[in-house]
């Protein structure tokens, strides 16, 4: 591929400027534009690297007529209208393992906050209070993690949790029961899942076959207490059968980072005593941050350089005609 001009339209690390420059790539920076505002000037680029925030819709890309690549500088891409892409022949990719250790960091910090109230006594506590009696909380060592999703965040949560000699049970459509005991998780359908998990935490992307999987029904069948955490993709959980299972005591608590609408607005749930929640962090680490932007930097250099199914972050690359 030819690819002369690229446009940056989230923040993203400098790796990827200075990786693209050294390669005489004209680089420009443009973050936080209207849909409308992208719009006008997409045309001139021939790559277009965004990571959440920005969302490349079908207009977006039908005014791209320069537009070759949509890069993602993380790992889902359902900010991208990956159909439209692949219909206008543009190359859609993303960095697929960046994230990964910081995703499965926060989960494991999500799951042993949802143990014991950490951040409700620090908050206790500043604020002048000497409260012992009110925070008592759980040991996780014995209690079952179930994990939906056994892709590369999910495999990285389990080992860790194991650690805590949680016992690990999962489902992945896309991964087989002998794989799933290479990393010590016992596979089961999800049937089976929902009344043996103490804890359920997602790790999926949101599809129309994962939109509200956690909802009234499921967490119907699940035992009463289980905690829910949610670190991968907003909407995969129906929020106000979560909220309606926190009230009742279904759900004993739950740990949030992603939502249905960002930034959330549903104040009830966010407020909740039994949630805690944070801004989509994610992927916010320096670490993970560098690492994604060389990661989609470099994949347009083999883009320049070769075929692109030689990209392991490539997406749609294999239907475009």
């Amino acid at each position: 591929m030819i690819l002369k001009k690229v446009l940056i339209a989230d923040a993203v690390d400098k790796a990827a400027v200075d990786i693209l420059l050294k390669r005489n790539i004209q680089v420009d920076i443009k973050t936080k534009l209207t849909n409308r505002e992208l719009i006008s000037i997409i045309r001139d680029y021939d790559v277009l690297i965004v990571r959440s925030a920005t969302k490349v819709t079908k207009e977006v890309i039908d005014a791209g007529k320069n537009l070759r690549v949509i890069g993602r500088a993380g790992v889902g891409v359902d900010n991208i209208d990956v159909d439209v892409a692949t219909r206008n022949r543009v190359l859609v990719i993303n960095a697929p393992g960046g994230n990964t250790i910081a995703a499965a960091e926060l989960t494991c910090i999500m799951i042993l906050s949802l143990a014991r109230p950490v951040v409700a006594a620090c908050s206790k506590l500043k604020s002048g209070v000497w409260d012992k009696e009110s925070f008592k909380g759980n040991e996780v060592m014995n209690k079952t993690l179930a994990i939906i999703g056994l892709g590369r965040i999910g495999r990285e949560v389990a080992r860790r949790m194991q650690a805590f000699n949680m016992r690990t049970i999962g489902f992945d459509p896309f991964v087989t029961p002998e794989v799933a005991r290479s990393f010590g998780v016992e596979y089961m359908e999800l049937e089976k899942i929902w009344p043996l998990a103490d804890y359920i935490t997602l790790h999926v992307p949101l599809l129309e076959a994962t939109r509200g999987l956690i909802n009234s029904i499921t967490l119907s069948k699940c035992k009463k207490g289980v905690r829910i955490i949610n670190c991968s993709r907003g909407g995969t959980i129906n929020e106000k059968a979560l909220l309606e299972g926190l009230n009742s005591g279904q759900v004993a608590g739950a740990a949030l980072d992603v939502y249905e609408e960002e930034p959330c607005k549903f104040t009830e749930l966010l407020e909740h005593p039994k949630v805690v929640c944070t801004p989509h962090l994610g992927a916010s680490t320096r670490e993970a941050q560098f690492k994604v932007a060389e990661e989609i930097s470099l994949q347009i250099l083999t883009l320049m350089d070769g075929d692109s199914l030689h990209v392991p972050g490539a997406v749609n690359a294999d239907v475009i005609p």
